[in-house]
């Protein structure tokens, strides 16, 4: 047995199950559960009676699980030690009822352990408050981020003692002596989340049993004869516990401190700690003077530019909120360039984007004094989204909106049935931009539709399709081997693209799939791209292997879809373009029902009729990996179906949208 997992289970009544699923849930790299044992610790008395019931529940279900009791008094470190001494496993790893190991981090664990056969491994770990917020775990070395071999921690004499901060001593005495006998080793990924609850426990309760913490690291310094090190975390844990109001109220302080014996006197501690605060006050304050007289001067500045002269050599893009160089603006812009060279295209980008700008791409920042005089003088004006700062439309400009995708979701006014998510909405300002465009550019019919109804105004349809999708109709084997070597994949491997979408009732980005699972589900020489949503930032924080490629911060999603075999995603609409490209396109939507409840959507993909679904359909995990395996997700019948929604959504596609938009737009020809 490889792993013993201790969970203890106490005050933790309606977050219990969770944690033990989240663990018997846990599978191998090869498929199947991993090998492991989970013991969960509860208490005998009538307190803890709701939480043995839960886990008595969830080991009838599996013989992994096995529930221990406690008699007497409930002590977590008494706990945990009682779980290790019934453990068989090599290795021990300690969680709370109120912890989540997450998904695929027991296969990445025990791969790492396998291989370094470590005493100690580090494992990452991250806190989610009761609002469902997510942040880095503190950074002191706490039980549940510590992996320890179970013959070393005997060897050792490491055990947890009793009352709140029972695992201060256990826990960085393993870690010394690990370090000191290098087989220390660290998984760089977080793999348990821990769910504090906001109130109720003796960890969420400010009083002076937080005191006991004084005590710990009292001996720990016996324990390691004074190690400096452990004078550091003694400094550093005490630290923190003081600045935090759910354990020491403002009334303890001063006693704390003096408890502490934190250098020099607490009356200085405050005055240090309030001019620092105070100075950070300060610095906000003159900051935020500062931009807002800033911002002054560019619209007087600006006003005075509305007087000028229109440029009539002059075209400003921008492209997702000023995120740089991308999607249909971008292909207007290269084909701008090769048809109407006179005229001088000038991009938008956000000063913490400018990075992405290409080399010898004009750009100005936005905000910026260029910006303003660009977008004053400026005679056309091309986007995806909309220009930030509330400009002035003038006389004469003219305004193309490309969009970047096909409604899917609802757009526009079709939100105001769903105010749990559109309260932040200002429709009347999105009217209002909509009286600014002079050409609608439509991928399809279907758009045209929405666009129509969503955004009304007296704008010109432009029914020519989406630029950014003619490398996808005019892709050849050659281009999809180049895009494969820029990406390093090498010749002959089955690509898949997974790109899910945003959802509008979940923070930050957390993949509905064990990915390390999906790619080796592809079979031997299967690489899987990971695309977060561009909401989540560059990175989809998956753990890169030579199987899985995170691919979030690639400057072209155009050229990932090239380089891939196939598509799965959910209710994105890289749905409606992969489809230009007449290769699989594999649905995968786990909460179909909960995302077009919140949001509302145009057409069933999940519907399985011809036109709406465009391809292979899986709901769960195992259905997706079951497609795969089976190669049911390029069989005939999905084949049948992708020609179908292809032909509703993809009609206008044929590699030569962007000479169309350029040859309507601008004055082809000498200037």
């Amino acid at each position: 047995m490889l792993l013993s997992v201790v969970v203890s289970a106490h005050h933790a009544h309606g977050y219990l199950r969770a944690a033990l699923d989240s663990v018997t849930a846990q599978e191998a790299p090869g498929g199947g559960p991993v090998e492991l044992e989970l013991i969960a610790v509860g208490s005998g008395d009538a307190a803890g009676a709701p939480e043995l019931a839960v886990a008595r529940e969830c080991a009838a279900r599996d013989p992994r699980l096995s529930v221990l009791t406690l008699d007497g008094p409930w002590d977590a470190g008494t706990a945990r030690n009682a779980g290790a001494a019934a453990a068989r496993g090599t290795y021990l790893l300690f969680l709370d009822g109120d912890d989540l190991l997450l998904p695929g981090a027991g296969a990445e664990i025990a791969a790492r352990l396998t291989a370094d056969r470590p005493d100690v491994l580090g494992v990452g770990h991250e806190c989610v408050d009761w609002r469902g917020t997510p942040r880095p775990g503190p950074a002191i070395p706490a039980a549940r981020g510590q992996v320890i071999r179970r013959a070393f921690r005997d060897d050792a004499g490491l055990r947890f003692t009793e009352g709140l901060y029972g695992d201060v001593v256990p826990v960085h005495r393993a870690l010394f002596l690990a370090a000191d006998a290098g087989t220390l080793a660290r998984l760089d990924r977080v793999c348990v989340r821990h769910r504090p609850r906001r109130r109720g426990t003796p960890a969420t309760t400010p009083g002076r049993a937080h005191f006991a913490v004084i005590d710990a690291h009292d001996r720990l310094a016996g324990a390691t004869g004074g190690d400096p090190r452990a004078a550091a975390a003694r400094t550093a844990h005490l630290t923190e516990v003081l600045g935090d109001r759910d354990r020491i109220a403002p009334a303890d302080r001063a006693a704390f401190f003096r408890a502490a014996g934190l250098p020099g006197t607490y009356t200085a501690y405050r005055v240090r700690a309030a001019v620092g605060a105070a100075r950070s006050r300060a610095r906000a304050v003159l900051r935020a003077v500062h931009k807002s007289v800033r911002a002054r001067l560019m619209r007087v500045l600006y006003r005075a530019d509305l007087h000028r002269p229109l440029d009539p050599r002059l075209a400003v893009y921008a492209a997702y909120w000023n995120r740089g160089v991308a999607c249909n603006p971008a292909a207007v812009y290269a084909k701008a360039r090769e048809l109407v060279p006179h005229i001088r295209g000038v991009w938008v980008v956000s000063s913490r984007h400018r990075d992405r700008m290409p080399p010898g791409v004009p750009y100005v920042i936005e905000g910026s004094r260029a910006y303003w005089r660009t977008m004053a003088t400026a005679t056309y004006l091309v986007n995806n989204s909309s220009f930030p700062g509330g400009f002035t439309k003038r006389r004469g400009q003219v305004y193309l909106q490309t969009h970047h995708g096909t409604p899917l979701k609802t757009m526009g006014l079709d939100q105001y049935p769903y105010p749990a998510l559109t309260g932040g909405v200002d429709f009347g300002r999105i009217v209002a931009h909509t009286d600014q465009w002079d050409f609608s550019l439509s991928a399809n019919p279907h758009s045209s539709e929405i666009w129509d109804r969503v955004y009304p105004s007296t704008y010109e349809q432009l029914p020519y399709g989406y630029p950014r999708n003619d490398v996808l109709c005019t892709a050849t084997a050659e281009r999809t081997a180049k895009a494969r070597a820029e990406l390093g994949i090498a010749p002959g491997a089955t690509v898949l693209l997974y790109a899910p979408t945003h959802r509008d009732y979940r923070r930050g980005f957390v993949p509905l799939v064990d990915v390390a699972r999906l790619a080796r589900a592809l079979g031997p020489g299967g690489v899987l791209l990971v695309r977060a949503h561009y909401f989540y930032g560059r990175s989809a924080g998956t753990e890169a292997t030579e199987r899985v490629v995170d691919v979030t911060g690639h400057p072209s999603v155009e050229e990932l879809c090239v380089a891939s075999d196939g598509l799965i995603s959910d209710y994105s609409s890289l749905v409606f373009d992969y489809a230009c490209l007449d290769r699989p396109v594999i649905t995968y939507a786990p909460d179909w029902e909960a995302y077009r409840a919140s949001r509302g959507t145009y057409v069933d993909l999940l519907s399985g009729r011809p036109g709406d679904t465009p391809g292979a359909v899986a709901t769960t995990q195992d259905e997706l990996f079951e497609l795969l395996r089976t190669g049911a997700w390029r069989s005939p019948e999905a084949t049948a179906l992708r020609a179908a929604f292809r032909s509703r959504f993809c009609p206008y596609d044929d590699g030569r949208a962007a000479e169309r938009v350029v040859r309507r737009i601008f004055p082809v020809g000498p200037a």
